[in-house]
């Protein structure tokens, strides 16, 4: 990707970041704490009343943007945890929890989620040794994933291994279990909604899906 092409996708992510309140980059911490307030001529202004359909768009929209998925994965993910008999909202967060970028993301060998998921689709990621080029791949409770040996030599991986993402990540999930420096993770069971670090209000993702 060109310098300039990474430029743009920046610039957006910082916007974005904006428009949802959210810093959804380490790139646009900075610019966030600057500049805490929609983009736009009348972004100061204070935010007028919205309107319930506008808070639940909302909450969708964040909810994607911080996996990084698209409106037809989100709202496949929402159809199946509708067929479970548990509370909608947390097992949908525990399905997009399962994804292999996911789990690459918490473990702390991907610095933000577009990375965990380029990490997976150029082939560095195995589970329970095998190859698995797949983000939306469902890692199960038992299944090991690691940096393929001839990857852990690339500078990211490095970096990774040797603690550099812990300034932007939050802390491990107690339902992972990493070896940071050989860059191998287990998934010790499903998540549990309070021990996930997204920021988002999963109830009014599923009121917007069930309008």
């Amino acid at each position: 990707m060109s310098s300039s092409a990474s430029t743009d996708r920046a610039r957006k992510q910082v916007r974005l970041s904006r428009r949802l309140g959210v810093a959804l980059t380490p790139k646009a911490v900075k610019h966030f704490e600057n500049r805490p307030y929609p983009p736009g001529e009348h972004g100061r202004a204070r935010r007028r009343t919205e309107s319930d359909y506008a808070l639940r768009l909302r909450e969708k929209q964040l909810l994607r943007a911080q996996y990084g998925i698209r409106e037809a994965q989100l709202r496949r993910a929402v159809d199946e945890a509708k067929r479970h008999p548990e509370r909608t909202g947390d097992v949908l967060v525990q399905l997009l929890e399962s994804r292999l970028d996911a789990v690459v993301l918490r473990a702390g060998f991907a610095r933000t989620s577009r990375q965990a998921r380029q990490a997976v689709t150029h082939q560095h990621v195995l589970v329970d040794g095998q190859r698995v080029d797949r983000p939306s791949y469902r890692v199960r409770p038992g299944q090991v994933v690691e940096i393929a040996e001839k990857s852990k030599r690339l500078d990211p991986f490095l970096v990774a291994a040797a603690g550099g993402h812990a300034d932007v990540l939050p802390a491990v999930p107690p339902y992972l279990r990493v070896d940071l420096a050989g860059l191998t993770v287990a998934v010790l069971r499903p998540s549990v909604r309070e021990e996930v670090p997204v920021t988002c209000d999963v109830s009014k993702v599923v009121e917007y899906y069930s309008r």
